[in-house]
């Protein structure tokens, strides 16, 4: 039973009969993130008295510029999981492919596979805006004692095992979900330990933010500015209010506290939309089914979607449950 105020790694050890196929790898898997989440904060807390702001001077395999906290956190997560021998692959943003983990042995012997975005919105850094990690955790489909392929990678979301993000914003937080509800853990700086803050968190039903960058309005398909008219209309319980912090893991932390929507839909600029389906989607979409909301990419269930490539990218609409279906109602009427 969730206790307010106990330790993450005392609420680990306290539910780790509820991953039926672990023997203790999971929860090991967690912990790692946790370390490699402290060391990361640590460095991100430093930003603007040390060089580590701005751009490297090169890009990433979508063709977007890598920031130097992007590099770094990056870095980081793949060298604490390496070293821990926790899980036999690891996929990243900010890598062209994925990573096979041999162990010490080169037995192949791990059961989990990682995919991650290191460093969510890392163009705010330089501001002072909050960014986060999120985390995506598969049971691999290969034999195990075998090297992974691609194909423990393009799994839908549906079968995930665990997903979270750790926002670094005016305290630092982990949000996870196994499958069982969803959990957030507060850093205490001055000890290094993360506490339970936010048990069994929760989407309202409807909400009354909306989130989604209106500077793209021209540009965005006729079912969304429909929407956004909606949000807009002086009604019983609207206008809505508009929130948009640009950065995918504050936009979703506030909207799951206080009650809300988050869009990031296709363009005649983006025609898949910009979020990538493995790295972002699929764990944020289990974070929110878990957490009583919805998540889509306007016409279907973000989960069910069979990945064909590492990076692929998808309209995402994700929040609260009627929110998310008032929108959806939107995009099937819309003209094409």
């Amino acid at each position: 039973m969730a206790r307010k105020n106990q330790t993450l790694g005392e609420f680990i050890i306290e539910n780790q009969e509820a991953f039926p196929y672990s023997s203790g790898e999971l929860s090991r898997l967690i912990n790692s993130i946790r370390l490699a989440a402290k060391v990361v904060n640590h460095e991100v807390n430093k930003a603007g008295l040390v060089d580590i702001t701005g751009a490297v001077g090169e890009t990433n395999i979508q063709g977007e510029e890598q920031q130097k906290l992007d590099v770094y956190a990056n870095e980081k997560f793949i060298q604490t999981l390496t070293n821990r021998e926790i899980v036999c692959g690891i996929a990243s943003e900010e890598n062209d492919d994925f990573i096979t983990i041999q162990g010490q042995n080169k037995d192949h012997q791990n059961k989990y596979v990682l995919l991650m975005d290191p460093l969510d919105g890392s163009s705010n850094i330089d501001v002072n805006v909050s960014v986060g990690t999120i985390f995506s955790v598969y049971r691999r489909v290969t034999p195990i004692g075998t090297p992974v392929t691609k194909e423990d990678f393009l799994q839908p979301g549906n079968k995930q095992v665990a997903a979270g993000y750790v926002v670094y914003g005016t305290s630092t937080m982990l949000v996870y979900t196994t499958g069982h509800g969803v959990n957030g853990f507060t850093l205490n700086p001055a000890i290094g330990t993360y506490y339970l803050s936010h048990p069994n968190m929760q989407f309202s039903e409807t909400g009354r933010i909306y989130s989604i960058n209106e500077g793209n309005y021209n540009h965005f398909p006729q079912g969304v500015k429909d929407y956004i008219k909606y949000c807009q209309a002086e009604e019983e319980d609207r206008p809505y209010t508009s929130r948009y912090i640009g950065s995918l893991v504050s936009d979703i932390h506030r909207n799951m506290i206080k009650g809300g929507i988050y869009i990031y839909p296709k363009s005649s600029k983006s025609s898949n939309g910009k979020l990538r389906l493995l790295y972002e989607c699929n764990p944020m979409a289990f974070i929110a089914e878990q957490a009583g909301g919805k998540a889509s990419d306007g016409f279907q269930r973000i989960m069910d979607i069979k990945p064909k490539e590492l990076h692929q990218r998808v309209p995402f609409f994700c929040g609260s449950k009627k929110m998310v279906e008032k929108a959806e109602e939107f995009m099937k009427n819309a003209p094409e």
